[in-house]
């Protein structure tokens, strides 16, 4: 017969987990403790030019059944469809009010490769401008999309597919997935070329992804022992310039050659980062912690509320009264004084943490007050 009260056991359970996150994160900690790994240069680093441009249109999109805009809501979709039928020869007569509920209005999104050429596909999204119920099977008219700079860059017209699905019916409503946005494999045509100047004054900007000098003077020497000295230097943490050949085809394997070639990026500074909703702790292997004493206390106020039911007697001419009981407990836990040892690696650091016996969200207030006092040899992010 079990005899271990009910109130006990959710600790238990807790304890147990307690002890698997912490045993996780020693093992986490032994494999990040390891020296750190050569890395190749494009993993590292990004060749300055080399980037998407994002493109966004307005068009419409037809075939829905029955569950596109409500014209009456989104006066833009109707005058859309005007303009377009105008530009189609198609005349609709003034003040003619169209209840259309198989048209929506929405924008188009892409992002336009390097080096794309006209005539070649990319991929776009489409998502309901106005209040559409689902976009599922409909069919994007021709919309342009333009770069920041207005210029139209490629056409996108099809047929949408939305992994989605939903019924509604006497006000219930069951949806599955995302019924108001979706992509269009291949989507969209390009019909203007963004042109790079790629290395056309003899020197290539590489651009490291985090700012770091001891990585851009590791690459330096990397680049150097590779193609000789004098080929890179670096102007700042971040850009490296390098020299490279003036004709264009002798470019591209230069360039495959340096991003192939091998770094060990220098050890990153020590950082705990805290997310303010979620009450997530991360830190690096850097983060070093000193002795310390913490004392912390949890405060917990429970609130019990049961109905009370007042019976008049018998022949009384009085009614039934219906009232509410309320109970207030509040418990503070011990907050006696906890030492939190020093640790030189981020095992050390987890051991002496989990000593406090504190969750993620008391931990986010304690690792706040360590950082004040100087106990915490690291950079506090909260996101």
């Amino acid at each position: 017969m079990n005899t271990t009260p009910t109130s006990l056991q959710p600790r238990g359970r807790m304890r147990s987990a307690l002890t698997s996150c912490l045993k996780l994160c020693l093992l986490l900690s032994a494999l990040v403790g390891l020296p750190s790994q050569a890395e190749r240069l494009k993993d590292l680093a990004s060749i300055q030019g080399v980037r998407d441009n994002p493109l966004i249109g307005y068009g419409l999109m037809v075939g829905l059944d029955g569950s596109g805009d409500q014209t009456m809501q989104t006066p833009f979709t109707t005058q859309s469809l005007n303009n377009m039928l105008g530009q189609l020869g198609v005349t609709v007569p003034p003040g003619t009010n169209m209840q259309l509920k198989n048209v929506a209005a929405v924008m188009v999104t892409a992002s336009l490769p390097p080096f794309v050429r006209p005539g070649q596909t990319i991929d776009i999204t489409v998502s309901s401008l106005g209040n559409a119920k689902s976009l599922r099977g409909g069919t994007l008219l021709m919309t342009p999309l333009k770069g920041s700079d207005g210029q139209v860059y490629a056409l996108a017209q099809g047929n949408m597919v939305i992994g989605g699905a939903g019924a509604s019916a006497n006000g219930s409503q069951v949806k599955i997935n995302q019924l108001s946005s979706g992509r269009i494999p291949a989507g969209a045509i390009v019909e203007r070329a963004v042109e790079s100047s790629l290395g056309g004054d003899g020197t290539v900007m590489l651009e490291l992804t985090t700012s770091d000098f001891g990585t851009a003077q590791k690459a330096v020497d990397a680049i150097n022992r590779s193609f000789g000295p004098g080929t890179a230097h670096a102007l700042d943490a971040r850009v490296i310039q390098v020299n490279a050949p003036p004709r264009p085809e002798d470019r591209v394997g230069f360039l495959a050659r340096i991003e192939n070639i091998d770094v060990a990026p220098s050890q990153a500074i020590a950082k705990v980062v805290i997310n303010a909703r979620t009450g997530s702790v991360v830190m690096n292997q850097t983060v070093r912690i000193n002795d310390c004493a913490v004392a912390h206390g949890n405060l917990s106020v429970v609130i019990n509320t049961e109905p009370v039911i007042s019976q008049p007697g018998p022949l009384s001419g009085g009614s039934t009264v219906a009232t509410q009981r309320s109970q207030v407990e509040v418990s503070q836990a011990g907050g006696a004084l906890q030492i939190v040892r020093g640790g030189a690696s981020l095992a050390d650091v987890i051991k002496g943490l989990n000593t406090l016996g504190a969750n993620p969200q008391d931990l986010v207030s304690i690792l706040q007050a360590m950082k004040a006092v100087g106990a915490l040899r690291a950079e506090l992010e909260i996101i």
